[in-house]
């Protein structure tokens, strides 16, 4: 029988999001090591506040939780508690495996977390965004947990390395650090099939969580993740997608431990987080489906009868 998660951490984290303070954390998970998290946000007693599960970038090789910073804080500013993941750079599929136990996780503390009626999201950015999505897929696959959304950032999707806004931001240099990456973390050549491995070339997208795609003007991942944007669109999952021309340098400048982030584009950012938060909220969706059943469908005003007045 797996050991329960830990008491300990799930405490630990408690008293990070009350207090409002960044903490360190370790996640113990059935069946597997303990994995390193930082706790982000501020929750006050009585609120109920939305639930973030993050990944980091890092072209699946490096990074950690200092490189989480970044991201994890923009999110917190837009009202979200945080817990950012240490996951294991190693390759497919450990990190999304032990990515899909921290949600299991994240989302028995829920309550503690968020408070009652929280909504649980992930996140990520660049190789944090691919595992984002990966997860969002298993979550829908194992029919656990719900998830409300899942918010990419210059996702790291196309193993092939080849888009023109990848090539263009590398000045078609024949080798580059996210081709590499893409090397090391799908080990063989048929993991490069596998829809956890690369969601985008997934054959099934219905009924996945809503998504928040953002990119930057010079992004080296403009052009896969607004491919994926499509894709989901395409499968019936609701999109919203923006290229932010102020944010410059992304992805690197998302995970850069010397870097703020994006200070021209973090309004603009956390706004997009609010109103993505707001958007897929349990008041936003009752207000939208009361508003349809509201108004006849175009079916029954074509085949009503006319009655006389």
């Amino acid at each position: 029988m797996s050991p329960a998660p830990s008491s300990l951490s799930a405490e630990a984290a408690v008293r990070a999001a009350t207090q409002g303070v960044e903490a360190d954390l370790s996640i113990e998970l059935p069946g597997r090591e303990p994995v390193a998290a930082r706790v982000y946000g501020q929750r006050a007693k009585g609120e109920v506040v939305p639930l973030v599960l993050h990944f980091h970038g890092g072209t699946f090789t490096c990074g950690g939780l200092d490189n989480g910073r970044n991201v994890a804080r923009l999110l917190s500013g837009a009202g979200a508690v945080v817990v950012s993941l240490a996951y294991p750079l190693v390759p497919f599929p450990e990190p999304i495996e032990v990515g899909y136990a921290a949600l299991e996780w994240l989302y028995k503390q829920r309550t503690k977390l968020g408070g009652k009626g929280t909504q649980v999201y992930l996140a990520g950015e660049e190789a944090g965004g691919n595992l984002a999505a990966a997860v969002a897929l298993i979550a829908r696959d194992r029919a656990h947990p719900p998830i409300a959304g899942q918010i990419l950032l210059s996702p790291m999707l196309d193993p092939c390395a080849g888009t023109a806004s990848l090539r263009k931001a590398t000045n078609d240099a024949p080798e580059c650090r996210w081709a590499s990456g893409w090397e090391k973390y799908l080990s063989c050549p048929s993991n490069a099939t596998h829809p956890y491995a690369v969601p985008s070339g997934s054959l099934r997208l219905a009924a996945l969580a809503p998504a928040l795609v953002l990119v930057g003007a010079d992004d080296a991942m403009h052009d896969e993740a607004m491919a994926f944007a499509n894709r989901l669109r395409g499968a019936g999952i609701d999109v919203t997608s923006s290229v932010l021309p102020s944010a410059s340098n992304w992805p690197k400048a998302l995970y850069d431990t010397e870097n703020t982030a994006c200070v021209a584009c973090e309004a603009t950012v956390q706004r997009h987080f609010r109103e993505f938060f707001s958007a897929t909220s349990p008041q936003a969706a009752s207000t939208t489906t009361a508003s349809a059943a509201a108004k006849p469908s175009a079916a029954a005003s074509r085949t009503a009868p006319n009655h006389p007045s």
